[in-house]
C-alpha cells in the first residue's frame, strides 16, 4: 500500500523508506490531531487514504533559537482571509528555513539486488522485468557507440543517458501511451519504449530526410506525434509550464491520461520550474514532474544549486504532493510512477517526483566532468551503484537471466545499432527548401526573399556548402 506523507509539522524522517510516501502538500485541521503519515487502507494503489497516524517532526537548526513548531493561538480568533481562515498567535515566530532530517528516498532494492526488508512495491511480472532490462542495456549500448561516434567526427554532438538509465526505462514502464511526454534531452529512453525505432534515433542524429524534424533540431531532440513525445526544446524549462498545458487540456477534455514533464536539478532555479508548479497546483493539472537530480548542473554542484532539501521539499510550497525516490532503483522508480499516475489522473491533481541519481558520463560530447569532478567520485557511482547493474542481480536471482542471455542481448544490440548508424549516414540530407516551410501555411514575401538569397549563394560558392544537401 502507499503511505502518503502528510505536510503537518508532525512527523518522521529517515535516510532511506521501503515505503511509497508521497510528502502531501495539506496539513490538517487541529481538530484532526496534527497530522501525519496518511495511510490508505486496502492493496497497494497510490490513492490517497483517510487514516493519520500523529508523529512527532522535530524543527531544524533554527529551531535551537526560534521555537517554530506549537503555536500557542489566541482562542476564536482568526484572520477571515480570502484564501481561508488563519489563526491568531500573539507570539513573534519564525518559519524554521530547515529541518534537521532529510526527506526520505523510497527504495526497494538494495545494492545486491535483494528486496529491503518490509519493502512494498508493484510487483513485475518475468516477461516485463526481461523488457525493461534489455531496454535499459539497449539505452547504454546504443549511447556508447553514439558517443564514439561523435568523437569520430560523424556525429556533431552527443548526449548519454549513462546512469539514469533506471529513470528513463522504468519511468516509462509506467506509463500509458495516451500520456503526453514532455522530455528534456536525456530521456531518448522513454521514447524508445514506446516504439521510437533504432533507425529512427540514427535518423534524428544525422539530420537526414528521414528525421521527423528534417534536420532542423539539434541531434538528441527526438520528437514523435504519433508515440505522445512532445520535441525536446534546447531552452532549459521550458517543457515544465507546457506540460501543465497539456495536462490542463487533458483535463478539460475528460481524458483518461496524464502529461508527464521530465527535467534535470538545474531547471529547478528556472523561474519556468516555479511557474509550471504554482499552475498545476491551482488548477489541479493532471501532470506529474519528474526531476532527474542527478547531483550536477553541467558543472554546478547542487549544493551550489539551491540550498532547500532537494526538489521534492519544493512541492510542499506550491501545495503539491511529492515524493523522493531512488531512481537507481528501477523497482522502486517504476512503482513510485504508477502509484503517481494513478493519482493525478484518478483525483486530477499534480505530482512531483524526485528521481535521485547520478550523472555517471560528462553532461554532454562539449564537457569534460573530469575538470569539476573527482574522477574516483564518477567510478564509484558507476560501478558500485550502477542501476543496471542492481537490476540484473534482481532478475537472474529470480532465475529469469543468465550470463548466455547477457552476450546474445548485448551482441544483438550493438550489432542493430552499428546497422542503424551505416544507414543513416548513407541517406541524403533534407532538401535546403525545409530550413523554411513548415511554419506558415503560405510563405511570406521576406522567407521568399531570403530563400532565394541563400540558394544563390550556394550556387555562387558550392565548395563552401555542404554536397549532400539538395537545393
Amino acid at each position: 500500500m502507499a503511505n502518503l506523507i502528510s505536510k503537518s509539522t508532525k512527523f518522521n524522517h529517515f535516510l532511506l523508506n521501503t515505503r511509497v510516501r508521497f510528502f502531501s502538500p495539506f496539513t490538517t485541521s487541529s481538530g484532526n490531531g496534527g497530522g501525519g503519515f496518511i495511510k490508505p487502507t486496502g492493496s497497494f494503489s497510490g490513492e490517497s487514504a483517510a487514516i493519520f497516524r500523529p508523529e512527532r517532526y522535530q524543527s531544524g537548526k533554527a529551531g535551537e533559537q526560534l521555537d517554530t513548531i506549537d503555536y500557542e493561538e489566541v482562542e476564536n480568533q482568526v484572520m477571515d482571509f480570502p484564501g481561508g481562515k488563519v489563526p491568531i498567535t500573539s507570539q513573534m515566530k519564525f518559519i524554521s528555513e530547515s529541518s534537521e532530517k532529510r526527506l526520505p528516498c523510497y527504495r526497494v532494492l538494495d545494492d545486491d539486488g535483494y528486496p529491503l526488508p518490509g519493502t512494498i512495491f508493484e510487483e513485475v511480472s518475468k516477461e516485463l522485468a526481461i523488457k525493461m532490462y534489455s531496454s535499459m542495456v539497449t539505452l547504454q549500448t546504443m549511447d556508447t557507440i553514439f558517443y564514439e561516434a561523435q568523437r569520430q567526427g560523424r556525429l556533431s554532438f552527443y548526449l548519454t543517458t549513462a546512469g539514469e538509465e533506471a529513470i528513463n526505462i522504468a519511468s516509462a514502464a509506467a506509463l500509458s501511451l495516451d500520456d503526453f511526454v514532455l522530455p528534456q534531452y536525456r530521456e531518448v529512453g522513454v521514447i524508445l519504449w514506446r516504439g521510437y525505432p533504432l533507425e529512427q534515433v540514427a535518423n534524428q542524429l544525422f539530420g537526414n530526410k528521414f528525421d521527423y524534424g528534417k534536420g532542423r533540431q539539434m541531434p538528441c531532440h527526438h520528437g514523435s506525434n504519433e508515440l505522445n513525445y512532445l520535441t525536446v526544446s534546447s531552452p532549459i524549462a521550458t517543457q515544465i509550464p507546457q506540460a501543465v498545458g497539456v495536462a490542463y487540456s487533458l483535463k478539460m477534455e475528460k481524458k483518461e491520461a496524464c502529461a508527464v514533464t521530465y527535467f534535470g536539478d538545474g531547471s529547478t532555479s528556472e523561474g519556468d520550474f516555479h511557474a509550471a508548479l504554482n499552475f498545476a497546483a491551482v488548477l489541479d493539472a493532471p501532470v506529474v514532474f519528474i526531476c532527474r537530480n542527478n547531483g550536477w548542473a553541467i558543472s554546478t554542484p547542487i549544493n551550489q544549486q539551491f540550498r532547500s532539501d532537494g526538489i521534492a521539499s519544493k512541492g510542499q510550497a506550491y501545495g503539491i504532493r511529492s515524493i523522493r525516490v531512488d531512481g537507481n532503483d528501477a523497482l522502486a522508480t517504476y512503482s513510485a510512477i504508477r502509484a503517481a499516475r494513478k493519482m493525478a489522473i484518478k483525483e486530477q491533481r499534480p505530482i512531483l517526483v524526485e528521481a535521485m541519481t547520478y550523472r555517471v558520463a560528462h553532461h554532454s560530447t562539449s564537457d569534460d566532468s573530469t575538470k569539476y569532478r573527482p574522477v574516483e567520485e564518477i567510478e564509484h557511482w558507476k560501478t558500485e551503484k550502477s542501476p543496471i547493474s542492481k537490476f540484473r542481480k534482481y532478475i537472474q536471482r529470480n532465475g529469469w537471466w543468465n550470463d548466455e542471455n547477457e552476450s546474445k542481448l548485448r551482441g544483438d544490440i550493438r550489432k542493430q545499432v552499428l546497422e542503424a548508424i551505416q544507414a543513416a549516414e548513407k541517406v541524403e540530407k533534407p532538401s535546403l527548401t525545409d530550413l523554411f516551410t513548415d511554419v506558415y501555411d503560405k510563405m511570406p514575401l521576406n522567407l521568399q526573399d531570403q530563400e532565394k538569397f541563400v540558394k544563390d549563394a550556394v550556387r555562387r560558392f558550392p565548395k563552401e556548402y555542404p554536397s549532400d544537401v539538395p537545393i
